[in-house]
């Protein structure tokens, strides 16, 4: 019944943000209205983390069985990215790294920020 409820709640935060898309004229995706309202009700502690844990933990595990389906869909479209597959191995290698860095380097810098909060308050 826990996973139940907590499904419910995800699900629910993502309807809200479906519902946004249609109400609000940006071309933003869905997704992301849901993550944004799911980040300020976790940062605000409207919501807890605990009432959304295992589903969340549960959706992450299973997350690469949800990229099969693109993976099929890009293999039936070979005879159309044929001609472009150089430009699009070296755009998609360029980006991964550049993602990668620009995580690596906002992960350490919050390292350092919390780091610096704990050694202030030692003193």
């Amino acid at each position: 019944m826990k996973y139940l409820r907590q499904f419910a709640i995800i699900i629910g935060i993502s309807l809200i943000g479906e519902v946004l898309r249609y109400v609000i004229p940006l071309p933003i995706p869905a997704s992301i209205y849901g993550l944004v309202i799911m980040l300020v009700l976790l940062g605000t502690k409207v919501l807890s983390l605990e009432s959304v844990k295992d589903a969340g933990l549960f959706l992450v595990e299973i997350m690469p069985v949800m990229f099969i389906p693109a993976a099929v869909a890009l293999m039936t479209s070979w005879k159309d990215l044929q001609p472009i597959l150089l430009p699009f191995s070296v755009i998609t290698v360029v980006v991964t790294v550049i993602a990668m860095v620009c995580a690596g380097h906002t992960a350490q810098y919050f390292i350092r920020r919390e780091k610096k909060k704990r050694k202030g308050k030692e003193e």
